[in-house]
């Protein structure tokens, strides 16, 4: 159950144990619930495959706001495309009001060859689902190192946004 706005209480009202569990009870259930499991889709001009690699996401959503965490591991047999890579997200992004046309959400990423970390931001524009890794320049086959197939290669964004 998603959070709900509170309900306005009537002096001399009689409360049923229904009404204060949806008032109550749910509430906090839903604050205090788990991470919820999900499949990106990896997507680029020519696209890659995960092969026998893993590509795993999870997001938490409490009110409108979502969080949601990707995690890209490498196979020997992942194949990278090639243009720039885009996550999908479990939600669309709001579009606030009076926010200009170019305003985006923006998280971390880090990514790691097999010997180098490399951390950076990730970023959603309003009214999108599509999520993009930078570091220092958009995550592509050959950004932020040239990607190797082997799990010693792996990618983690985490992104912090409102829903629509």
């Amino acid at each position: 159950m998603a959070l709900a706005v509170p309900r306005t209480w009537v002096v001399g009202e009689v409360v049923a144990a229904a009404t204060l569990n949806a008032e109550i009870r749910d509430q906090f259930t839903d604050l205090i619930s788990g991470w919820t499991s999900y499949t990106p889709a990896w997507t680029a001009s020519t696209a890659p495959s995960i092969g026998n690699g893993t590509l795993i996401g999870r997001y938490k959503v409490i009110g409108k706001l979502c969080t949601a965490q990707i995690e890209i591991v490498m196979g020997t047999t992942t194949t990278f495309g090639s243009g720039i890579w885009f996550f999908s997200l479990p939600f669309t992004a709001a579009s606030p009001a009076g926010t200009s046309a170019n305003w985006v959400y923006m998280g971390s990423s880090r990514a790691h060859s097999a010997t180098t970390w490399y951390t950076g931001i990730s970023a959603v524009v309003k009214g999108t689902s599509v999520l993009k890794a930078f570091s220092p320049a958009d995550w592509s086959p050959t950004v932020p190192h040239s990607w190797a197939a082997a799990s010693t290669n792996y990618g983690h964004l985490s992104i912090t946004y409102e829903t629509v």
